[in-house]
């Protein structure tokens, strides 16, 4: 069995606009965001989606009403699902993203969300913020990848061979994902835009990325 998934990270947010963390808390689009939507609606317009997910998150159900309806197809409604929503940041939700890299950081001679990633991993960035954490709510890399993978698994049970599906999800996660299952992919340097859609292959026992981060025009789908 092999189906084709196009995950999409949602529109710009208010929260990305003021460079705030976003991860389990919420935000609405902003008129950015909306076109961020509409752009990647019309990318994937003549797609036939067999089935469409989303996270349970606000900003991804806005984004993915705009990429339905743009779409060429009678599509099926979307569904829930919350094992794609965004890693958890816990205490420093809605924290100014470069303080929070840095006080997470700083220990280990790192000032940035990129110097952390390259000197050490995404996966341990993870486990770091949860020792940053007072209230050790942020998720570490275990609590992060035991729920994608519980994602992973809903699909597999749900979808059949050929089956061309939506999941609208968020920037760490699909960068998290790519990281993983494409490490010759460099995801340091390359964040995935907001509209953007990343394509994967996934079967039995693996799971291929066809491409990372289009969101031009002059780029396939």
């Amino acid at each position: 069995m092999s189906f084709t998934v196009y995950f999409v990270r949602h529109g710009q947010t208010l929260l990305n606009k003021f460079r705030r963390m976003q991860g389990w808390c919420d935000s609405p689009l902003t008129k950015k965001g909306i076109d961020d939507a509409i752009s990647a609606g019309k990318h994937l317009q003549n797609i036939h989606f067999t089935s469409i997910y989303r996270s349970d998150m606000t900003r991804t159900a806005r984004t993915c009403q705009y990429i339905i309806q743009a779409n060429q197809h009678q599509l099926p409604q979307p569904k829930v699902l919350q094992n794609f929503r965004e890693q958890g940041y816990g205490y420093f939700e809605g924290n100014d993203s470069e303080q929070t890299w840095f006080m997470v950081g700083a220990p280990y001679n790192c000032q940035s969300y990129r110097q952390l990633i390259s000197k050490y991993s995404i996966k341990a960035s993870r486990d770091l913020m949860k020792a940053a954490d007072p209230f050790k709510a942020a998720e570490n890399d275990q609590e992060f990848w035991q729920r994608i993978n519980g994602g992973f698994e809903s699909l597999r049970q749900n979808q059949k061979n050929g089956d061309q599906v939506l999941v609208v999800s968020h920037g760490t996660t699909i960068r998290s994902l790519v990281d993983r299952f494409a490490p010759q992919i460099n995801v340091i340097d390359e964040s995935p835009e907001n509209g953007s859609v990343t394509k994967m292959i996934i079967d039995e026992d693996q799971i291929n990325v066809v491409y990372y981060n289009h969101y031009l025009d002059e780029q396939a789908y």
